[in-house]
């Protein structure tokens, strides 16, 4: 079994002094998050990537989705605060002590989930989903899939709009609109969740094992086309989809205590 995702304090006891002149700020387009970078930026500086020892981004959870998929690879801690909507994965908007909270903050460690797509042609696609992977029709007819997890047929045939598999973190996002279960960070576990199944009919999707290889076969492709999507990179007419965790990436969000992400996704299941 592989290790849980967890959530814990920064490795190594922080204090402001180690955030000051060290935060490089990112901000999404909207014109409310570049203003509030610019106050952030003339207040406490703006530091070089490479050189930060943490990130603040500054949007919606777009904008963290965005962050963490321009820092792949980089494990730079990502604080965010909410300039957007939903702000699901974002901490609250302020500016003051901006590095007291940051030395504060506890650290959230996710993997990103790897998509192996091969083509009608024969292509091979590779990419990194942070939240989901999903695999949807490309026209009116519905898509037919067959799943195999770890190599084992356990569907033969899903009659379906499309089917995903998600993180822990990205089940409240499409993962819940499909009506998928919501996953604590800790319980690792991977969401398989059917959108708009038709047959069969009544299966509501799985709960996997962190460490589960998914393959998905898609069947008819010529008459019933499937693309297949890993957050920002869509692969069409695909006809076998693998996917599984990456523990070899990981990721660090950062959270105000009271504000935790596991604690978010235990509200979020009350949530009516």
């Amino acid at each position: 079994m592989s290790e849980p995702v967890s959530s814990f304090p920064l490795p190594v006891t922080q204090t402001p002094e180690d955030f000051a002149g060290r935060i490089a700020f990112l901000a999404s387009a909207t014109e409310a998050a570049c203003a509030a970078r610019a106050r952030l930026v003339a207040r406490y500086g703006d530091t070089p990537l490479e050189q930060a020892a943490a990130i603040v981004a500054l949007g919606g959870d777009g904008c963290m989705l965005e962050t963490q998929h321009r820092l792949l690879g980089r494990n730079i801690p990502v604080y965010g605060m909410n300039c957007g909507s939903v702000g699901f994965l974002m901490n609250d908007y302020r500016e003051e002590a901006l590095p007291e909270r940051l030395a504060d903050a506890q650290a959230a460690m996710l993997h990103p989930l790897r998509m192996r797509a091969i083509t009608a042609g024969g292509a091979v696609r590779e990419a990194l989903a942070i939240n989901e992977v999903s695999l949807l029709r490309e026209t009116r007819q519905a898509a037919k899939i067959r799943i195999l997890i770890d190599g084992k047929e356990r569907l033969s045939e899903l009659i379906c709009d499309g089917v995903l598999v998600s993180t822990p973190a990205g089940s409240t996002a499409y993962n819940l609109s499909a009506h998928g279960p919501i996953v604590p960070l800790g319980a690792n576990l991977l969401p398989l969740t059917p959108i708009s199944a038709f047959r069969p009919r009544r299966w509501r999707g799985a709960l996997l094992p962190a460490d589960a290889e998914v393959a998905f076969e898609i069947l008819e492709g010529e008459k019933r086309p499937v693309a297949a999507v890993a957050d920002y990179t869509e692969v069409r007419e695909v006809r076998r989809v693998e996917v599984r965790e990456d523990r070899g990436v990981a990721l660090t969000l950062l959270f105000d205590p009271d504000h935790g992400l596991s604690e978010r996704i235990i509200a979020e299941q009350f949530t009516v």
